[in-house]
């Protein structure tokens, strides 16, 4: 079906990061060169970005934290600049006018750190022995010049060159590797459309472990309404993990099933959206597993088995569908993302001969019944953003709509919404209208009371 991408410039600023991004232009496409050093955490960058001027703009301004320019060129000639705040203001020799594409190229180099949030430092961290990036929401300019709105997404390419003995895993699929004297550079070639703060490196002392399709287990079972009696097989989608080698068999043990969980998503939401997907077990403790588009990052402490564990592995997993391909038009909607990869957990505890989605959705619903009921999903502000009930009220919305739906009509819908708005942006009011066609009872009052209204209402029945 075809993608349907959202204007980035509907809407102006984020309301909740109104300083991030210039709505007034869209990226159509990065190019990275980074030269990274461990050792003294030293990163030396060009990045060309491909864009075009939604207004006529004589200047205009791009994500960066603090790094020392080198040089701006736009079209290629040497453009005045100013960098401060985060914010690199550039002024073209010549304005451009609106709807008129063009170049530019930055030049920098630094000490790559975390941007503060209120939720702790943001994008690039150096590890003991390594680097790793966890962006999401704004901590894309800790590492190189971007328009941080979560709806301008573009295709990247991004080549990194670091000691031999490093291993780079970032977004896409490697299509070189080079070695010279004590150098490798790795590149990596992202096609898919692809929100700045979905981009994602790995630099550390990672072995290979290709995830393949083991033989189903006795009592796992198959949704009988998530496709049409069969098990897809996912297996044109590669599947790798990047691990240190001490963690290999434990990796091997807690990852089996993934293949199997793929093959699932796929049945229950339609295609797998990319070509590939790594995860990478940093060799650190993490406070959260972390998605990217194609690559998931967990920590050596989301190893050991277990459902906790296990339900991470579906959540970031899900989000390749839910946030990755179709990206929310900004902050405010971040509950479509979450909401849905929450209930990907409780479909696959279903589908795999564990609890019920009604079972999970009746614990949730529990829980959220003796916390505090200030939050409205579909506008959590920013402070709430990421609290848990955001995640767990989501999941019971995405529930209340299974049941309002039916079961064929529920899965058909999802299957829909995933393809029609492939690589594309949307907002809550685009699920309510898609989510209508699948039913001739008004969803009106379901999403206002799941949604907009504080108010815990009754559990689905």
């Amino acid at each position: 079906m075809k993608s349907k991408h959202v204007p980035p410039a509907v809407g102006g600023p984020d309301p909740y990061f109104p300083t991030s991004g210039d709505h007034r232009y869209r990226v159509h496409r990065y190019e990275l060169a980074l030269d990274y050093r461990p050792g003294p955490n030293r990163l030396a960058g060009s990045a060309r970005l491909s864009a075009v001027a939604n207004t006529a703009l004589a200047e205009f301004a791009l994500d960066l934290a603090e790094f020392r320019i080198g040089r701006v060129l736009v079209d290629g000639k040497a453009a005045r600049y100013t960098h401060r705040g985060g914010k690199l203001r550039i002024r073209p020799a010549k304005a451009l006018g609106a709807g008129a594409v063009f170049t530019v190229e930055v030049h920098y180099t630094g000490n790559p750190r975390p941007v503060r949030s209120p939720w702790g430092g943001l994008g690039w961290e150096e590890l003991t022995e390594g680097a790793l990036v966890a962006s999401q929401p704004v901590g894309s300019p800790s590492w190189f010049p971007c328009n941080d709105r979560p709806a301008d997404k573009a295709t990247y390419q991004i080549a990194v060159t670091t000691p031999s003995p490093f291993t780079v895993v970032a977004s896409g699929r490697l299509l070189t590797r080079t070695t010279r004297a004590s150098s490798t550079t790795w590149v990596y070639e992202q096609s898919a459309p692809t929100s700045p703060y979905l981009v994602t490196v790995s630099i550390g002392h990672y072995v290979p472990v290709p995830l393949t399709a083991r033989p189903a287990q006795p009592g796992t079972g198959q949704h009988p309404h998530a496709g049409a009696g069969h098990l897809p097989q996912a297996g044109h989608v590669s599947q790798s993990g990047y691990v240190p080698r001490p963690l290999v068999e434990a990796f091997t043990r807690d990852f089996a099933r993934q293949p199997e969980m793929m093959a699932y998503f796929t049945q229950a939401f339609g295609p797998y959206p990319f070509g590939e997907y790594a995860v990478v077990v940093a060799d650190e403790e993490l406070d959260v597993p972390v998605e990217a588009q194609g690559v998931a990052t967990f920590g050596t402490n989301h190893l050991g088995g277990g459902w906790d564990r296990e339900r991470l592995i579906a959540h970031e997993l899900a989000h390749q569908w839910f946030g990755n391909s179709v990206s929310i038009a900004d902050w405010r909607h971040i509950w479509l993302n979450e909401g849905f990869a929450k209930y990907a957990e409780w479909l696959w505890s279903e589908h795999a001969g564990g609890p019920a989605a009604a079972v999970h959705a009746a614990a949730a619903h529990r829980l959220l019944a003796g916390l505090p009921q200030d939050l409205r999903l579909v506008d959590p502000g920013r402070k709430l953003m990421f609290d848990d009930r955001l995640y767990q009220r989501g999941g019971l919305a995405v529930h209340a709509l299974r049941r309002a739906l039916g079961e064929d009509a529920f899965f058909a819908m999802l299957r829909d919404w995933t393809g029609a708005n492939r690589h594309g942006v949307v907002a809550t009011a685009d699920l309510l209208a898609h989510a209508s066609r699948y039913t001739a009872a008004p969803l009106g009052p379901l999403f206002e009371a799941w949604l907009e209204r504080p108010e815990l209402p009754a559990l689905p029945a």
